[in-house]
């Protein structure tokens, strides 16, 4: 390290640390660094983005997906203010994430210089870890404690290097410090696991509902589910961490939920809240007993009241709960809404199996459900889409579900499939995107192109922003400036050098998907669907009342609505 160049001391430590490829765009106040990518592309691959910020969302999908830290670059200025959204879903998903930030030169720091911003101030919100390095002996310790931070905090940590760092030799004796990072594998206070196991030996009607924090513990989810008698509900994140087809599976919560597990949450007298900081809490019960279980005890009654928090990692949790707690016998209540679940997915199978055109969007998800491989990674962007997804999409433990949850950002599905077959290269690759969602990134499809990413993306296409429209109307607005103008996602695919097909017909659908998953390459199912509305699986009074208001606002406004005629002697009230 010592008499070594600040850059070549920056990308060995990346070496050390695991890191094998980042997302970005090369630049003026960042190719000092560049120049010490380009000698070690053999062990860091740099992927050129079209735009930082499906780079950003790009990393955070990769970490998500596989719990390493995912790497994004940019310059100064512009490039580092096209990151935020990215960042920014990263940080509400917990996402670990490092960020190279280029900047001026140090000399020119605070002289208004060209493209200059100021970077700590601009990542302050979104950051873990924030620094910006001002010598080059700092710059191996600052590594270090930026990705341990980002790791530890599941967040995103910065460093904006200015641009004669990576040049400068480290002459001076530096500190020497670990590139390691330990999990903590928190276990849970033996009395308040005894307390947990009590409420739930005297429940009668648990519900669990579980999130991303029970991904490493799949089978123990199952089996604790089955030993208490408990249907489980999931977050929308968390999809895939129960098998979809399991009999004690209700589906999702809330607008993009499932009529059985908005029942089930009614009646249900325990709540276990399972690795999840659920935030719709208008939908969870009030005035029953809780029992929160999660590894950041920050997130124990943040927002729901707990009556007892248990702060473990999940699988040791429910590993001790399996053990300690007999089977439950009485099992009333899971039995009637496995019932109610059964008949919900036969209502579902009488849209999805349609052979009609137009084309309903859950007809689109059955045919990509007969095409997905059993370890299939499934980025799906933000939207209608999300709705369709989520409630049609039958997952298997063995494959993953990529989404911008907390953040909700349209346009992620493509990074997330681009981050997804960098992270698994044998796995198939299927993103799912309403034709608004595609086209906020859609340049992209250019980068999948040129790294050779063979993906399927399947466009939802209904030329509008189609739950935007929907919100209006729940509302009880009118629909205003969601329309979008018809554009051929099939042939934009073409010219950018990878396949494409236009769905106009049912019959044409299946044999257009079959088609892409025996291709070799990028390539883009341009499905014209009809537009319909996404309605939860159960409508709140406001909800169908708006409905009806802009229902009758639009037969005002085309002239259409028709008042019977006043009899003699009556008053119009």
């Amino acid at each position: 390290m010592f008499d070594d160049r600040a850059g070549k001391v920056l990308v060995d430590l990346l070496e050390d640390w695991g890191v094998n490829h980042i997302y970005g765009m090369p630049g003026d106040s960042i190719n000092n660094l560049m120049e010490e990518l380009r000698k070690v592309e053999d062990k860091i691959k740099f992927i050129q983005v079209r735009h930082e910020e499906a780079g950003a969302l790009a990393a955070a999908s990769y970490a998500k997906l596989t719990g390493k830290i995912g790497v994004c670059l940019s310059i100064a200025g512009p490039g580092a203010i096209h990151l935020l959204n990215g960042l920014y879903d990263a940080k509400e998903d917990g996402a670990p994430v490092l960020v190279l930030a280029g900047q001026v030169p140090t000399d020119q720091i605070g002289t208004d210089s060209f493209q200059e911003v100021n970077m700590e101030r601009l990542f302050d919100d979104v950051a873990v870890y924030n620094k910006e390095v001002a010598s080059e002996e700092q710059l191996p310790s600052m590594v270090n404690q930026a990705i341990r931070t980002a790791y530890a905090e599941n967040g995103v940590a910065v460093l904006t290097l200015p641009d004669d760092i990576p040049t400068e030799k480290i002459k001076n004796k530096v500190q020497k410090n670990a590139v390691m990072y330990e999990t903590p594998a928190l276990t849970p206070d033996t009395a308040t696991m005894q307390e947990a196991a009590a409420a739930i030996e005297k429940a009668k009607k648990p519900i669990i509902l579980a999130g991303t924090g029970v991904k490493q513990a799949k089978e123990e989810l199952a089996t604790f589910s089955d030993t208490i008698a408990a249907p489980v509900v999931i977050s929308l994140p968390a999809k895939g961490v129960m098998e979809d087809e399991h009999p004690n599976f209700l589906g999702n919560l809330g607008m993009i939920g499932t009529k059985p597990a908005y029942e089930a949450m009614e009646d249900a007298d325990l709540l276990i809240l399972l690795g999840t900081s659920y935030p719709y809490t208008e939908f969870l019960p009030e005035g029953i007993t809780c029992i929160q279980i999660d590894s950041d005890p920050l997130q124990i009654g943040k927002r729901y009241p707990v009556d007892i928090g248990v702060a473990g990692d999940a699988k040791k949790t429910l590993t001790w709960f399996i053990e300690q707690l007999p089977r439950t016998e009485k099992r009333d209540f899971l039995e009637k809404y496995q019932e109610k679940m059964n008949s919900w997915r036969e209502e579902m199978k009488a849209d999805e199996e349609l052979t009609s055109t137009p084309i309903k969007p859950q007809q689109v998800i059955h045919a990509v459900q007969d095409i997905a491989a059993d370890d299939a990674i499934l980025s799906v962007d933000v939207g209608n889409v999300t709705v369709w997804s989520t409630r049609h999409f039958r997952m298997k433990t063995t494959q993953d579900f990529l989404i911008s949850s907390w953040l909700g950002t349209m346009g992620c599905g493509l990074p997330g499939a681009i981050a997804g077959k960098i992270a698994f290269p044998d796995r198939q690759v299927i993103s799912l995107c309403g034709d608004g969602a595609f086209s906020m990134n859609m340049q992209d499809f250019l980068t999948a192109v040129k790294y050779q990413l063979p993906m399927i993306i399947v466009i939802f296409n209904n030329e509008r922003i189609g739950m935007i429209k929907y919100e209006q109307e729940a509302g009880g607005h009118l629909d205003y400036k969601t329309g979008l103008e018809s554009f051929n996602f099939a042939q934009f695919a073409e010219n950018c050098g990878g396949k494409g097909y236009r769905v106009e017909k049912f019959e044409d659908l299946k044999p257009s998907l079959e088609a892409a998953k025996s291709f070799n390459q990028p390539t883009i199912i341009d499905v014209c669907i009809e537009d319909e509305p996404p309605i939860p699986g159960k409508l709140s009074y406001d909800q169908i009342t708006n409905y009806s208001k802009q229902t009758i606002k639009k037969l005002f406004e085309k002239g259409k609505l028709e008042l019977p005629p006043i009899r003699k002697g009556l008053k119009r009230m």
